[in-house]
């Protein structure tokens, strides 16, 4: 697996990839199919034909996994279709604006980037593409790498149960059913000249659940965020790499839903200072932060191979020798963006020497324009109105308070900015007890998801709530298009009315 990955990006495939591409499918096929490669007149004749379908991954500006396929009338398809029969003969003509079905033509990733999950990237973005389109689902043929070392003694059928029950291993078919797609049936000759397969497939098919048969609606860019919050439990750790372990559980739970981002607690890492627990508070703290920088860049590896995009709640981080509460936005891009708290609280201040942040701004994202506040910080009101101002969509707001007053002052502090601003507002704290770490005894949260009040939004104006002090996950969707129709429509403009004939507000 490459390292020092700085930007990774989905792209529609165009002809300036072919040689690139044609490269990458040599390496792909080589050990199976020599010289099996898509030719120029057929790549363009694929972008031509339907150029949503054809993307392409490229990690640091190299192509390191790419997706073709086409749209057909199922109907018009044997159950028992070869793959040349499915492209037409290779010249994809069966391809049809007015079909029912994205058919998967081919996927593959470089040898070098396997291990970062591309491969589901690549899957979610088909998903993505059906749902929109408004298809009944995906279908393609799975090929099955390891059934020449069977086929003497068992059946395709056979083989695809010992796969599903772990007995064989195979990388493609193992894949595509964690990737959600069931195995509809065995086609036979399906390939020709895959020997490794001996020329059998399986048919593989994903279900879009929000199909509408009629619906000839105007397609248009999704909206619908998932969010996907981590209530954290507070226990001591044997060190760093467990403490990751427990981040990469949660990430890998919350992505598994298909969230869009995954948002941790306030100091979440605070465990690991119980090793120096028999240094003052400042010593330990700011031991706590020599771990910052590769805890940063194990989150954004994670970012990335989870397809998600990660808010890291906070951690100390020692800058020109002043001690500062950070966290930083890991996209799944590969780029990261650091965030300050502003406001510390006078424990911190006077316990552990801690300085206020003086950056505050919004994050665009490929969901969106978002903001980012640390605990105290959401009690200011200024904060926030300047972000919305910025057109913030959803506020983050990562906490840790000890008391059940504590918590409520973040809480109802932070409905407020969702009705005042227009926005949602995610929170997301930590649970349970430190006994073996000073100042961290005790920590009470409840993680919910914010929303206006009106009538596109609930009546109590909260989202979704997690359960009172449990260690657990929240997913919830938020739709921004209800924040555009309420800032036009509303029963109330709370944006538009403000009195900036009377007051405003600068940031310096």
């Amino acid at each position: 697996m490459i390292n020092n990955i700085e930007n990774i990006e989905l792209e529609y495939l165009t002809l300036n990839d072919y040689q690139e591409l044609k490269s990458a499918m040599i390496e792909a096929y080589s050990s199976n199919m020599p010289d099996s490669y898509w030719r120029k007149a057929q790549i363009k004749s694929l972008i031509d034909k339907f150029p949503e379908g054809q993307v392409v991954i490229k990690i640091n500006n190299q192509l390191a996994g790419c997706a073709l396929s086409i749209i057909v009338d199922y109907d018009d398809f044997n159950e028992q279709h070869t793959y040349q029969q499915i492209t037409g003969d290779y010249s994809f003509n069966t391809h049809s604006k007015n079909g029912n079905v994205l058919y998967g033509i081919d996927v593959f990733i470089k040898s070098e980037y396997r291990g970062l999950r591309l491969g589901r990237r690549l899957y979610d973005y088909r998903k993505d593409l059906c749902e929109k389109l408004n298809l009944k689902g995906i279908a393609f043929g799975g090929r099955m790498p390891n059934f020449h070392k069977y086929a003497d003694s068992i059946s395709p059928k056979e083989y695809i149960e010992k796969v599903k029950r772990k007995e064989i291993h195979d990388p493609v078919l193992n894949f595509q059913i964690s990737n959600d797609f069931h195995p509809t049936k065995v086609l036979k000759g399906y390939l020709e000249g895959d020997a490794a397969s001996n020329e059998f497939a399986i048919l593989m098919e994903w279900d879009n659940i929000y199909y509408e048969k009629l619906n000839k609606k105007v397609t248009s860019k999704k909206t619908v965020i998932r969010l996907g919050l981590i209530q954290w439990q507070m226990r001591l750790y044997k060190d760093l790499e467990e403490l990751m372990q427990q981040a990469e559980y949660f990430i890998d739970a919350v992505s598994a839903y298909r969230s869009d981002f995954a948002l941790f607690p306030e100091f979440f890492n605070a465990p690991l200072m119980a090793e120096n627990n028999h240094l003052s508070e400042p010593e330990a703290i700011r031991e706590l932060a020599k771990h910052t920088p590769e805890i940063v860049q194990r989150f954004s590896k994670l970012a990335i191979s989870y397809n998600i995009n990660v808010i890291t709640g906070s951690f100390p981080e020692m800058r020109d020798d002043l001690l500062y509460n950070v966290g930083y936005l890991c996209k799944r891009d590969g780029t990261t963006e650091r965030y300050e708290k502003l406001h510390v609280t006078p424990d911190e201040a006077k316990i552990w020497g801690m300085q206020g942040g003086t950056e505050l701004r919004t994050y665009d994202t490929d969901c969106g324009k978002i903001g980012i506040l640390i605990c105290y910080d959401s009690e200011f009101p200024e904060l926030s109105r300047i972000l919305a101002e910025d057109g913030m969509d959803i506020l983050f707001i990562p906490f840790l308070t000890d008391t059940q007053n504590g918590y409520s002052r973040v809480r109802h502090c932070a409905q407020a900015r969702a009705i005042e601003n227009e926005c949602y507002v995610a929170i997301a704290g930590s649970v349970g007890n430190l006994p073996k770490v000073h100042n961290m005894d005790i920590q009470f949260a409840q993680s919910m998801v914010f929303t206006p009040c009106d009538f596109s939004f609930p009546a109590n104006g909260i989202k979704a709530e997690a359960t009172t002090n449990t260690e657990m996950i929240l997913i919830a969707d938020v739709d921004i298009d209800l924040l555009r129709e309420l800032n036009q429509f509303g029963s109330v403009r709370n944006l538009k009315d403000r009195r900036t004939d009377l007051f405003e507000l600068r940031k310096r």
